[in-house]
């Protein structure tokens, strides 16, 4: 067995990467998409084991006041789930260097899912596989077992569930293209949850994944000192194995997952949420869909402002979560930035029809490329708002336009992300074109003004005349030059740099010449 660093060595790094490091050494040669289940299903299993583990201690110490530490309901009163003895870790630890250890994790993980009904079919068993070497697997036990998650709410809170929602994006890294299927990168998630501020009320994802939505909806209730008992949330995934990683990842942090759907034949054939009129939708589906049974579905009631082409699925999402909209809801929607022009197959009727019919678009949000870990199309934020054509809307017939393109900024050779002032950028931005005079103090994100090159409200009849497009840089403009730009400054520079260039190239082919001339003698 492989020495477990020390504790005074694992505190030089913060939790979250030390396991990463310690657990992809341990990898060997199964490969991140099967590896992500065994990873997380030990973290999920440690965090219910010592959350349970606490309340049978302090149960037993009160046992002369009536207390029972075996009784189940117990536990059920303090939302936390009844871990038998052989799933317990302490337990587990015990069996870590046997051979047969594979069969003792599947087996706990069995009996905990007969215990508690809420985790049947959740939970990983794929700890016996001949695949998974043994010695490692119980080196990957003591490595969890031996790093200190905190107390229970920091467990429950910010320590357990901040290791796997990072555990979730390294392993999305990992995977590459595969790994987008079940994660939307981390800024993006905290950008739609920022701008639609989900403080209360029925926030549903027809296409969860691995249910990031909603774990950063309840972190934004929770940080604005909100109750998170205000908002219920409702969810579909047609991935099975995705759909267990949504339902681990929101077990972690308390939040009910009762209405968290799985069926395999996906929303569009199969909508687990008919009756939910949402206050809130925020969803990435996946771009382009082309084979999403739009001809079976020819005649929806979903369809209202058009029916959508049979090759592509993104005015199909659009038009279903439009329907599961409350009169006052809202939605924030990820969709490829082709949708913002698109005309084929009548695209381009259900988009006008949408902003000239249904008067649902409130804003539109270009997004920087490469913030996406499985593909490289482009894509923008749509926010749709039903309560536009009555109540306090201060700009009923306009939309607002931000092009954030140059935000963001490289965390690899290949992927971006948005930082925190980039998110409150954008955020402030459409909250003070949201607010109705007269401002107090700025009102939220303070008063809002047109900046060229980043933001435009744009009248819905200047969007006709341009045939209904909604591509941002079509609005914004160019941005302004800086008022001290001096030209004939800027124009020496630039002719110093270029006969600088030149003398270069001279220098350079006088050595050509040279090496030439010598070649022939």
């Amino acid at each position: 067995m492989a020495k477990i660093k020390s504790t005074k060595t694992l505190k030089e790094e913060p939790l979250e990467k030390q396991l990463w490091k310690a657990a992809d050494k341990l990898r060997k040669n199964i490969d991140a998409a099967e590896y992500k289940h065994v990873v997380l299903g030990l973290i999920f299993l440690k965090y219910i084991s010592d959350a349970f583990e606490e309340l049978y201690t302090k149960l037993n110490t009160d046992k002369k006041s009536g207390a029972d530490p075996e009784d189940k309901d117990e536990y059920k009163a303090e939302n936390i789930f009844f871990v038998p003895t052989e799933a317990r870790w302490s337990f587990l630890l015990g069996k870590a260097k046997q051979p047969d250890i594979g069969q003792h994790v599947d087996a706990a993980m069995d009996v905990i899912e007969k215990e508690n009904p809420s985790l049947k079919g959740v939970l990983p068993k794929v700890y016996a596989r001949q695949n998974l070497d043994p010695t490692s697997l119980g080196e990957l036990i003591d490595l969890v077992g031996n790093i200190a998650l905190g107390d229970a709410k920091a467990r429950s809170r910010d320590v357990l569930g901040h290791v796997f929602e990072y555990f979730l994006g390294e392993f999305a890294l990992a995977e590459g293209k595969q790994g987008g299927q079940f994660y939307t990168p981390r800024s993006i998630v905290e950008l739609l949850v920022k701008m639609l501020e989900p403080y209360k009320g029925r926030v549903f994802d027809p296409c969860c994944g691995s249910g990031g939505m909603f774990v950063q909806s309840e972190k934004f209730v929770t940080a604005h000192q909100g109750r998170i008992n205000d908002i219920s949330i409702y969810g579909q995934e047609s991935n099975q194995t995705t759909w267990r990683l949504a339902k681990m990842n929101l077990a972690i942090r308390g939040i009910d997952s009762s209405q968290v759907k799985w069926n395999n034949e996906g929303s569009f054939l199969n909508d687990a949420h008919k009756d939910v009129k949402a206050d809130f939708i925020i969803a990435n589906p996946p771009f382009n869909v082309s084979d999403w049974s739009g001809e079976q579905l020819r005649g929806d009631a979903r369809w209202q402002f058009g029916t959508p082409p049979p090759g592509n699925a993104n005015f199909a999402w659009l038009q279903h979560f439009i329907y599961h909209l409350s009169p006052s809801g809202k939605a924030g929607v990820v969709l490829a930035k082709g949708a913002l022009t698109s005309k084929t197959s009548g695209e381009g009727d259900i988009r006008k029809a949408m902003i000239a019919d249904g008067n649902l678009i409130d804003c539109i949000v270009n997004l920087p490329a490469k913030l996406f870990l499985n593909t490289q199309i482009p894509a923008a934020l749509w926010f749709l708002n039903r309560a536009r054509s009555y109540g306090k809307h201060p700009h009923p017939k306009e939309i607002l336009f931000i092009d954030a393109r140059n935000l963001g900024h490289l965390i690899n050779r290949r992927t971006k992300e948005l930082s925190s002032e980039d998110i409150q950028k954008i955020a402030d931005t459409y909250h003070a074109w949201l607010q109705v005079p007269p401002f107090e103090k700025g009102g939220r994100g303070g008063i809002y003004k047109d900046i060229p090159g980043f933001c435009c409200s744009v009248p819905i009849e200047r969007v006709k005349e341009l045939d209904y497009v909604l591509t941002p840089g079509r609005y914004v403009g160019l941005p302004d030059e800086e008022d001290d730009f001096n030209f004939a400054e800027r124009f020496n520079a630039l002719k110093a740099e270029f006969e600088a260039q030149i003398k270069e190239e001279q220098k350079l082919n006088q050595a050509i010449l040279e090496n030439l001339a010598r070649v022939k003698i």
